[in-house]
């Protein structure tokens, strides 16, 4: 396969009437593109998983999207604790209340 340098392609004859700007490949559905800065060592730890083949891009997603579901059954689990001591709280108080009549 013969390698090109950039100076060997004349681009003063090359057609551009159809030419469109933008991504070259269209977002998928429920998929934005973004600018976003991550440290050096975050990048490199996504990309060092994905060796073998994968993505890093949807490993730093699947990664933000746990995080996010973890913080949610924390709360979830955090509001039935809180519950279940208000419960326990209750009727110990009602317990004692009964014992001093």
């Amino acid at each position: 396969m013969t390698k090109f340098r950039e100076d060997d392609i004349d681009t003063d004859k090359l057609d551009w009437s159809k030419a469109k700007r933008g991504p070259v490949v269209p977002p998928e559905s429920g998929k934005e593109r973004i600018t976003i800065r991550l440290d050096s060592a975050i990048l490199s730890y996504f990309r060092n998983k994905v060796r073998a083949g994968g993505n890093y891009q949807t490993l730093i997603n699947d990664a933000l999207r746990a995080h996010i579901e973890g913080e949610r059954l924390e709360r979830r689990l955090r509001r039935i604790v809180r519950q279940e001591m208000e419960r326990v709280h209750a009727s110990r108080s009602s317990t004692t209340g009964k014992e001093n009549r």
